[in-house]
């Protein structure tokens, strides 16, 4: 991860929370040591920690912490990790560090679930571009954390003509010829596929195209569709989107198809419940 785009948006999450003046609940706290325990309050899969720490060090520089758990692991109720730093800015960062693990966290956690229904298939999950403005990179760290695939990241790394591509352009036929002139010769073309018609017209440009993807079909049809695709053209992958939850994971995962996409792994995800508990290290005691 871009460590200069990083910090650039961890900045912006702080200034959201501190505004001009910074936090007036804890600037009398500045100089004073304070020791969190991190706590889990549920089970989960641990995402976010390097986020974490750079939130409280970008307040305090000599922030230490200790951690009893690696992104990617399973933990329980109890303690997860610690850390001491300034008292001002452990408490003004408190609550965008919490909310960065928990989110986080949440997202590898329903990833891995969905993950585990496929284990022992041959299909891949992947997520999709359905993330929440500006935290884009973030979740799809957190899907990947959780075992999935990550799809394209934007609009710029690779090339997916979809079904509004295909109205505009006039035909699909069309929209992939005319792409193809205009890109990298290194760019991969995914296709949007949602009806037989469609389908035939790919498989009419198919040297042009390195994925197809088949929306909303029917469970019963894809087998079919999948089979026409890789005779003409073995090296192609075949994804397969659309309304994908647990249960429809479970009909398609030994389906002859390279890829499941879903949104789910982000959209249908819950923040997991962490808190931090403070307390002092020095012995000042006023009130």
């Amino acid at each position: 991860m871009n460590t200069l785009v990083l910090r650039e948006t961890i900045l912006n999450f702080l200034k959201e929370d501190l505004g001009i003046t910074g936090d007036w609940s804890s600037l009398n706290l500045k100089g004073k040591k304070l020791r969190g325990t991190i706590v889990a309050k549920e089970e989960f899969i641990l995402c976010g920690t390097f986020l974490f720490e750079e939130v409280i060090r970008t307040l305090d520089t000599e922030a230490a912490f200790r951690w009893k758990f690696k992104d990617g692991e399973r933990v329980k109720k109890g303690v997860i990790g610690e850390v001491e730093a300034d008292g001002c800015a452990l408490l003004s960062a408190e609550r965008t560090a919490l909310n960065l693990l928990q989110r986080l966290s949440g997202i590898s956690t329903k990833t891995r679930e969905m993950v585990e229904i496929l284990k022992g298939s041959r299909v891949k999950l992947l997520d999709t571009r359905k993330t929440t403005p500006g935290l884009r990179v973030l979740e799809k760290y957190a899907t990947k954390v959780g075992g999935v695939l990550n799809h394209r990241f934007g609009l710029f790394d690779a090339v997916m003509v979809k079904d509004n591509h295909i109205k505009a352009y006039g035909s699909l036929e069309r929209a992939v010829v005319e792409i193809r002139k205009s890109i990298p010769v290194t760019m991969k073309v995914e296709v949007e596929v949602e009806s037989e018609e469609q389908l035939n017209q790919a498989l009419a440009v198919i040297d042009l195209i390195d994925i197809v993807m088949l929306d909303n079909w029917e469970i019963g049809k894809v087998e079919e569709a999948a089979r026409k695709l890789k005779e003409r053209k073995p090296s192609l992958k075949v994804e397969l989107s659309g309304g994908i939850n647990e249960e429809k994971l479970k009909l398609v995962k030994d389906l002859p198809i390279d890829f499941v996409s879903t949104s789910k792994v982000i959209t249908g995800a819950k923040w997991v419940d962490i808190s931090l508990e403070v307390e002092r290290v020095d012995n000042d005691e006023r009130p």
